[in-house]
C-alpha cells in the first residue's frame, strides 16, 4: 500500500473480521433487512451503522444540522468523536465511533492504546490521529478489493460537489443517556434526545425515517448495519444449536469471501484463456472456427435469442 486508504464494501463480514484483526472481542455486525425496531430490539445492538448515498445538505450550517441538534459539550464529557479527515475511511471510522463509546466491550490492547492515546484531543487532532494510525489502516486496507487497474486521472470529489457515487458511514449509538449521530463530516455530535440501550431501537427507527424522507421518493440505496454481540456467545448460553451452527457456517462463509477480495484474478483468467485458444488452435484451423462459434451460439441462447 501507499500509505492511503482504501474503500472498503459495506459487509457484515468485513466489518466484523476487520474489528477481529484490530483485537476486538465477542463483537459482531448484522446486516438489518428490515427497517423496524422489532429487527433491531431482537439483535440488542450496541449501535448501528448506516451508508447513504451523500448529497451536499444545504440545510445543515455550523449551528444546526438538519435533524437534531449540535452537542458542544459531549467531547468534554468523555464521548469518542473524531473529524473525518481522509478520503475512504468513513466506513471505519463509524465503526469506531460506536465501538469507542461503548464501555461494556473489549477493545483489545491495539484499540484501547488509541483511545487512551487520544483521550483529551478535539476532535480534529482525533481525524489525524486515526488518519495517521498504521495499525487501523492496515487492517482497513487488507479488506479492500485487489484490483490490478489503477486511474491516475481520478481525484476524490471535493466536500461541496455533489457526485451520484459516493456514498458515505455514519454512526447511532446510544451514550450516557443520549442517542448520538457521530458523522466525521458534522462539526460535532449530534443529539437526538433521550435514549439508553433498551429504548435505542424505537428512537433510532424514528431518526433513520425522518433522514429517508429527505431523499427524493424511491431512493433505497441505503444499507443498515448492527453492531451486537458475537451471536455464537448468545447461542452458547440459551443451548441453541441450531443458531451455532448457523452461526458458524456463516463465519466459514465470511473467511472465504475475504480470502477471494484479497486476490484478484485478472492474471489467471488471462493465462487460462490464452491456454484454452493455445489448445483450440492446436486442433486446426476449423477446430477454432468451430469452438468460436459455438460459444457465440451458446450466448445467444442464454439471452433467449435463436439463430
Amino acid at each position: 500500500m501507499d500509505g492511503g486508504w482504501s474503500t472498503i464494501e459495506s459487509d457484515e463480514g468485513v466489518f466484523t473480521s476487520l474489528i477481529e484483526t484490530l483485537g476486538v472481542k465477542d463483537v459482531q455486525f448484522e446486516e438489518i433487512i428490515s427497517l423496524d425496531a422489532d429487527s433491531i430490539r431482537s439483535l440488542s445492538p450496541y449501535g448501528v451503522i448506516f451508508l447513504f448515498k451523500w448529497t451536499n445538505d444545504r440545510s445543515s450550517s455550523p449551528s444546526h444540522p438538519p435533524d437534531g441538534s449540535y452537542d458542544t459539550t459531549a467531547v468534554d464529557s468523555g464521548l469518542f468523536f473524531a473529524a473525518q479527515t481522509i478520503q475512504n475511511a468513513c466506513g471505519t471510522q463509524a465503526i469506531l465511533s460506536v465501538i469507542l463509546n461503548q464501555e461494556s466491550i473489549d477493545l483489545g490492547a491495539e484499540l484501547s492504546s488509541f483511545k487512551d492515546f487520544t483521550t483529551g484531543f478535539p476532535p480534529s487532532l482525533r481525524g489525524d490521529a486515526l488518519s495517521n494510525s498504521e495499525p487501523i489502516r492496515v487492517a482497513h486496507n487488507a479488506f479492500a478489493r485487489a484490483s490490478p487497474f489503477a486511474d491516475e486521472t481520478a481525484r476524490p470529489p471535493r466536500p461541496d460537489e455533489e457526485s451520484a457515487d459516493v456514498y458515505h458511514f455514519i454512526a447511532y449509538t446510544p451514550v450516557n443517556g443520549t442517542l448520538y449521530e457521530l458523522d466525521g463530516l458534522q462539526p460535532h455530535p449530534i443529539s437526538h434526545g433521550e435514549c439508553d440501550l433498551e429504548s435505542f431501537p424505537d428512537r433510532v427507527i424514528e431518526v433513520l425515517a425522518r433522514r429517508i424522507a429527505r431523499y427524493p421518493e424511491g431512493e433505497i440505496r441505503f444499507n443498515l448495519m448492527a453492531v451486537v454481540r458475537d451471536l455464537r456467545i448468545r447461542a452458547r448460553e440459551f443451548g441453541d444449536a441450531e443458531l451455532l451452527q448457523r452461526e458458524e457456517r456463516k463465519r466459514r462463509g465470511w473467511a472465504w469471501e475475504n480470502t477471494l477480495r484479497r486476490w484478484n484474478f485478472v492474471g489467471f483468467i488471462g493465462e487460462m484463456m490464452r491456454g484454452v485458444v493455445a489448445l483450440k488452435e492446436g486442433e486446426g484451423p476449423s477446430a477454432y472456427a468451430d469452438w468460436v462459434e459455438g460459444a457465440k451460439s451458446e450466448t445467444l441462447k442464454r439471452k433467449g435469442y435463436s439463430q
